[in-house]
Parts: C-alpha cells; structure tokens; sequence
C-alpha cells in the first residue's frame, strides 16, 4: 500500500479570497515504512503573503520571487501522488487549495480525488481520542513524539512529524518503555523509525509433527475439560 503524507503552506487561509499555495512537502510510506522519497517545493504564489500567515510559516514574498509558479511544478507534484492514499491533517484545507490552483489551470488536471484517495488524520484523531486536543502538537505530545526543533511550521517538516504521528496512532513503529521505574505500567517513550529497506521478518511455521502433537494436547484438554478455546465448536454444548 502506497501513502503520501501531505502538507502545503499558503499565503492565507480561502482560496476564494484568492489565496495560493507557496510549498507543498509530501513524505511516501509504503506498506507502513517511510521510504527515502519524498517530494518538496517552493511556489511563487504571484500575490502578497498575509502578514498572519507569515508568522506561522516565516516564507516572505522576496523569498518566493525566484520560485516556479504552479503551472510549472504540477505535472512532476501529481505523477507523485498518482495513486496513493493522501494522509493530510486537516484534509480539507490542503485539498480544496490543491484543487484550486488545478482549477486555475483551466481544469484539465481534473481534482486530486480523480488521482488519489484522502485519508484525514485529524477526522481520525477525533474518533481515536473524543474531547481531547487534536493538533498536531498535542498528538505529539501525546504519542511521544520529539517535534522541539520545529519553530515555524513548514511543508516538509511538518510531513515528516506527521507521518509519525500517523504511524504512531495507526498502532505502528513505537517503542515501549516496561522498566520497573514505571512502576509497572508500560508508556509509550518515543518514536523509533525502522529503516525503509530493512529485510522482512521471517515467518517460521508450524511443521507438520508439531501441529500433530498440537492436536493431539487439544484432544487432552477436550477430553479433561470438554472445553477448547482454540476450538469454538466445543464450547457452546461442551462435547
């Protein structure tokens, strides 16, 4: 299974109000494990950045001045999701601008939901955690995720926490700290990514004298108790 994790910066808050998109940072997960691909890039967004917007991602205008315009990064941006399931916070900001800037285009491109399933983490963490903060700073505070050398939000780095934060809240890749100075309760310590091209696990399998000898500890226990857990039938009539 194929993932990008997405993020954009804009120069404000409603592509009605004419607003665009000035970075776009995507992060791949493949079959749950971050690869080395990712895709990252600036845009000149051919109007003012909001004086609000650029206290949160600190991208100015004369930063911006020598960066390729939408028209001109798009083909390359959807060849990279083409396919994939999006994971975005927030799902609906970042694909209604997206779907914006393919409109000014005149319409060819079609939307991103033409392209890409969407999966909305924010939607998620709402079901998974109900009445609790669900910001991306508060997931990682809460899964034990390290994003204290972020100051200012940014595509790619926000991608990167997020795909943590995603793998982390989808039950994947964290490590638990059981030692008795927890006084016997296991917490989540923090994120450990697993290298992309580690090797498989090995699946080692039962050989057929020891799924023999298997059955045969089951007819025991059948015949002391009259009941199996590993064997359903059993234990509504207990024959």
């Amino acid at each position: 299974m194929r993932q990008v994790v997405l993020d954009t910066e804009t120069t404000g808050l409603d592509p009605s109000e004419g607003h665009r998109i000035i970075e776009i940072g995507c992060v791949e997960i493949i079959d749950r494990r971050i690869t080395k691909r990712y895709y990252h890039q600036y845009i000149k967004p051919d109007r003012e950045v909001d004086e609000g917007a650029l206290a949160v991602h600190g991208i100015s205008n004369e930063f911006l001045a020598d960066k390729p315009v939408f028209a001109e990064i798009v083909d390359e941006f959807m060849e990279f999701i083409s396919g994939a399931e999006l994971v975005i916070h927030n799902a609906a900001f970042d694909v209604g601008f997206i779907n914006h800037e393919l409109k000014l285009l005149g319409g060819k491109y079609g939307r991103v939901e033409d392209y890409c399933t969407v999966l909305d983490t924010l939607a998620l963490a709402r079901q998974k955690y109900p009445g609790a903060g669900v910001s991306l700073d508060k997931l990682c505070s809460r899964l034990g995720i390290d994003n204290s050398h972020r100051e200012l939000h940014g595509a790619l780095l926000d991608s990167e926490i997020l795909a943590d934060v995603y793998l982390a809240m989808t039950g994947g890749q964290t490590s638990f700290s059981l030692n008795a100075g927890d006084e016997g309760s296991g917490s989540v310590s923090a994120i450990r990514r697993l290298s992309a091209d580690r090797p498989p696990l090995r699946v080692i399998r039962a050989s057929s004298e020891e799924l023999a000898r298997h059955e045969a500890r089951l007819d025991a226990v059948h015949k002391s108790a009259g009941k199996v857990l590993w064997r359903p039938d059993t234990l509504s009539n207990g024959s």
